[in-house]
């Protein structure tokens, strides 16, 4: 990474217009007015990309030193497939009210918030109280991106194997940061018989173990259908599977899924279904892996998603912003769906912008559009 000038700055007047006294005219102008940091500053195109180092990647509570390549990475990818430019922040502290008073004060640097691998249940607080705080995008992209581009694929599944989301019966494994966002996502596109499972089993109201957020969840998805049980439980007959847990479901507990299934095994970088195991009992399989198809991966998300809602200067990601960026991605793969084909390459030039033109629509449709 670097950081490369956007203007000459070769000879005296170029260098009195990008400095001293040249610059103090814009300074004037956005003492006047703030609103002009928009038009006349590198703010509404720049995003921090936020970690305390606690849950990075598949190796865990590494820190803030440790998450530096990570968030560097992030940085690349928001540049490469959305034109964004990405600052790496890694903080030393893993306080909620640090974190989230840090941001605060750094927001004015920056025109939106991207929140990675900041563990669960911690990163539902920072979130939710830094959108209160804070009138820019604010998007933690383990849970959103995860969920965007996994409903992107289940759209196209769906449409594949004849299912409607109305009927359609789906297990989620793993109630952290993905789980939480991805049954909220399924839920706001129509999915009504959802269970989400812990290592304890269905997460369900009957439970008396039940943190604040899974209490949330449980009341959202099993205590709507009464469902209750062991993972294994809620296999039968279940016609989706969503994994984001870690471990090895056996292949005889996948075997009782119902007929044409589909399978999302999403851990890395061991799937908890074998693609090997998944095919001989689903009709589509995707992973988290880029060595087998339908790679369910977050950079078809979120590069767009802030491209978007940068284009329009919006103060927030909605729900349906992210919806509608799940549907562009779905819609691009178009005539090419297939089992082997639910979600389209990272690599096709058309994800991008077709995902930023969907958000800005959503923004402007949701009222957080400023432009």
């Amino acid at each position: 990474m670097e950081t490369v000038a956007t203007v000459g700055l070769t000879n005296k007047a170029e260098l009195s217009l990008a400095y001293t006294p040249g610059v103090a005219e814009v300074c004037e102008a956005i003492a006047a007015d703030p609103s002009l940091t928009r038009h006349y500053t590198w703010v509404p195109n720049t995003v921090a990309i936020v970690s305390d180092g606690t849950a990075v990647l598949g190796l865990g509570d590494i820190g803030p030193a440790a998450a530096m390549p990570v968030m560097e990475g992030k940085a690349v990818l928001f540049k490469q497939f959305g034109g964004v430019d990405g600052v790496p922040i890694c903080l030393a502290t893993t306080d909620v009210d640090e974190i989230i008073e840090t941001v605060v004060r750094l927001a004015p640097s920056f025109g939106g918030i991207n929140l990675e691998d900041i563990s669960a249940p911690r990163c539902f607080e920072i979130e939710d109280r830094l959108k209160e705080r804070l009138d820019i995008p604010v998007f933690h992209d383990d849970q959103h991106g995860t969920a965007v581009v996994t409903l992107a694929a289940l759209v196209n599944a769906l449409k594949l194997t004849g299912r409607n989301a109305e009927s359609t019966r789906v297990v989620i494994s793993g109630a952290g940061a993905a789980g939480v966002a991805i049954a909220k996502i399924l839920l706001e596109a129509g999915i009504k018989d959802l269970v989400v499972t812990d290592r304890k089993g269905v997460v369900s109201s009957e439970r008396h173990d039940l943190t604040p957020s899974k209490k949330a969840l449980a009341e959202m998805t099993a205590d709507l259908t009464g469902r209750s049980g062991t993972l294994a439980d809620a296999f039968v007959g279940a016609d989706v599977y969503v994994g984001v847990s870690g471990g090895t479901i056996p292949e005889e507990v996948v075997a009782t899924m119902a007929d044409d299934a589909i399978i999302f095994a999403m851990a890395n970088p061991n799937p908890e279904v074998h693609p090997d195991v998944a095919h001989r009992h689903a009709r589509v399989v995707a992973t988290g892996r880029s060595d087998f198809p339908n790679q369910i991966n977050n950079v078809l998300a979120f590069p767009g998603i802030f491209r978007g809602a940068f284009d329009v200067h919006a103060s927030a990601i909605t729900e349906g912003m992210k919806v509608a960026a799940a549907q562009a991605l779905a819609d691009l793969v178009g005539d090419d769906l297939s089992e082997e084909m639910v979600i389209p390459s990272p690599f096709d030039p058309r994800v991008g912008p077709a995902v930023a033109a969907a958000v800005s629509a959503a923004a402007r449709r949701d009222g957080v559009a400023r432009i």
